[in-house]
């Protein structure tokens, strides 16, 4: 069985898929409450909820993240999800009332499809439905179902991205990520170093490889600010401080970089959050934590994209990894 970041004790995450059109979203829940934090990379990021985040700021636990298609329209499943978390009595205590926290970010998928269907409150409180802690669908489903990579020399010569997850187990202590990659670079697996999507030769029928086109000179497309990110959730049941979850989150990018390249570019909005939920009573420092983070992140963007299924929208194909020869 493939290791995901439900491995993580106390996590549970659900996916909607919106048939109409390739788009979705995706929530990871705690309701219990888990210590957290974000990190936000990107110069582009669509967000909810990440200022109190901050380690300086009153609030710790959140109940919730939501990663979501639709730009900062997706931003409204957000709602969906605090609904379902307050019918189950989840939430931060305020006088009378039990607040759920449910930070979010979202991806730009408005060009496949009609751009007025996309992720709402209806949405988010589907994705807490369908929410288990089983691994988690990857490729074309939830936040992933209208990810693209690869778009830097044109949306014309891009390919498919999607949503992935994997874990890192040692001694005891587990770290996961769930990864919706739409990233503007190409997606290289660490291991080989190889580019296993992306921008492809003018022709369409091979990979570019960005990298070595960029640095020969040839001259990326114009690109819309806000058109592309990579977002995620690192989870672990190790026992951690506000400040620790937010290096946690720091260290998760060093994966985005292992696996995306370029990575975290003015047009991207690359966020990455952290929860420790503490479930296993037990941190084993933040050096090999910090290890497991990159690694898990990298993987899960791999899986993303080894998962995704080439997508044919009017005139327009991206094709998969793998499909092309």
């Amino acid at each position: 069985m493939s290791s995901s970041i439900t491995d993580v004790a106390g996590i549970s995450v659900g996916h909607f898929t919106d048939g109409r059109r390739p788009t979705g979203c995706t929530v990871v829940l705690v309701p219990r409450g888990a210590v957290a934090a974000v990190d936000v990379r990107g110069a582009a990021p669509g967000t909810r909820e990440t200022d109190l985040l901050a380690p300086q700021n009153l609030v710790e636990h959140v109940h919730g993240v939501l990663l979501a298609g639709g730009s900062a329209f997706g931003l409204d499943a957000a709602t969906g999800v605090m609904r379902w978390l307050e019918e189950q009595g989840a939430g931060l205590e305020v006088g009378p009332a039990r607040i759920p926290i449910v930070p979010a970010a979202v991806l730009f998928d408005l060009p496949l499809g009609d751009q007025r269907i996309r992720p709402d409150a209806a949405a988010g409180y589907a994705a807490c439905q369908a929410a288990s802690r089983k691994a988690p669908g990857e490729g074309n489903v939830g936040a992933g179902a209208g990810a693209v990579i690869g778009k830097i020399f044109g949306f014309d010569r891009a390919m498919k991205g999607g949503i992935g997850s994997a874990a890192v187990a040692v001694d005891g202590v587990t770290v996961g990520a769930i990864i919706a990659c739409n990233a503007l670079g190409d997606v290289i697996d660490p291991d080989t170093a190889q580019v296993i999507a992306g921008a492809r030769t003018a022709d369409g029928r091979a990979l570019l490889d960005t990298r070595r086109a960029l640095l020969r000179g040839e001259t990326p497309k114009p690109i819309l600010a806000g058109s592309n990110t990579t977002i995620g959730v690192i989870a672990t049941d190790a026992v951690l401080t506000k400040v620790q979850a937010g290096r946690l989150a720091t260290q998760g990018h060093d994966g985005l970089a292992r696996a995306i390249n370029p990575a975290h570019t003015l047009s991207d909005g690359d966020t990455l959050f952290a929860l420790a939920t503490g479930d296993s009573g037990k941190s084993l420092g933040m050096m090999t934590l910090g290890a497991m983070a990159a690694e898990a992140c990298a993987l899960a963007v791999v899986r993303a994209i080894r998962a995704a299924r080439g997508l044919s929208v009017g005139d327009l194909h991206l094709p998969a990894a793998g499909e092309l020869s």
